[in-house]
């Protein structure tokens, strides 16, 4: 990294939240941990990708700086054992090599962001605000649907039913008729869809059906 003044950083520093920094250069792991907790963050460092492997990521807003060349395990060869095993942090790479087949390589694979050393202070930090909100955000939709399918295995067999029908467009006399049901009884267990799942418009009710991929289809 580069001499400069202390960089202000965009990071709003949470207990909740890790950087990880996998690079063999003790110098530059160093720094960079130095730098990360320098602003209220929580750093783990490791000097190899074994080193990483062996550690359980916790369930936390978090992403990874990572060496491209290393021994042994390099950093591409990380993330795509992280990918095959459905890990999705947010991989910053940084390298003292760079060229654009090696950034477009990156990319392609997932990096959020590619550093060519040396690099400012405030760049890391810029792009390590980045990965983290990122994580953060998926972290939150991942809840957010999991919420959903447990409220969705609440619902009776025929109130999923009534739910694909209604999310698909279909009137309650329509419903009615194809389940071979009162059109009375389509609103009652309407009703309780709505209220189970948490909903109190269609248009909401819609969206779940989206996301679960339990919507029907009209026909």
């Amino acid at each position: 990294m580069r001499e400069g003044a202390p960089p202000v950083s965009p990071v709003s520093a949470a207990d909740d939240q890790i950087v990880f920094v996998v690079d063999d250069d003790p110098l530059t792991r160093g720094a960079l941990s130095s730098l990360f907790r320098s602003i209220g963050l929580q750093v783990k460092a490791f000097a190899s990708a074994n080193e990483l492997l062996q550690y359980p990521l916790p369930a936390v807003p978090s992403c990874l700086v990572l060496d491209i060349r290393m021994p042994r395990i390099s950093g591409f060869e990380l993330q795509s054992e992280l990918g095959r095993s459905g890990v999705r942090i947010p991989i910053i790479f940084i390298t003292g090599h760079g060229d654009i087949p090696m950034s477009v390589k990156a990319m392609k694979g997932g990096a959020v962001d590619f550093l060519t050393k040396p690099f400012r202070d405030q760049e890391i930090l810029d792009a390590v605000a980045g990965a983290l909100e990122r994580d953060r955000t998926r972290l939150n939709e991942e809840k957010a649907n999991s919420e959903m399918r447990a409220r969705f295995e609440l619902l009776t067999p025929r109130e999923r039913q009534i739910m694909s029908l209604v999310t698909a467009g279909l009137m309650n006399k329509q419903v009615a008729d194809k389940v071979g049901i009162s059109e009375m009884t389509v609103k009652i267990h309407r009703g309780h869809v709505m209220r189970k799942m948490g909903t109190k418009t269609l248009a909401d009710l819609v969206l779940i059906a989206e996301n679960l991929g339990v919507r029907g289809k009209k026909s």
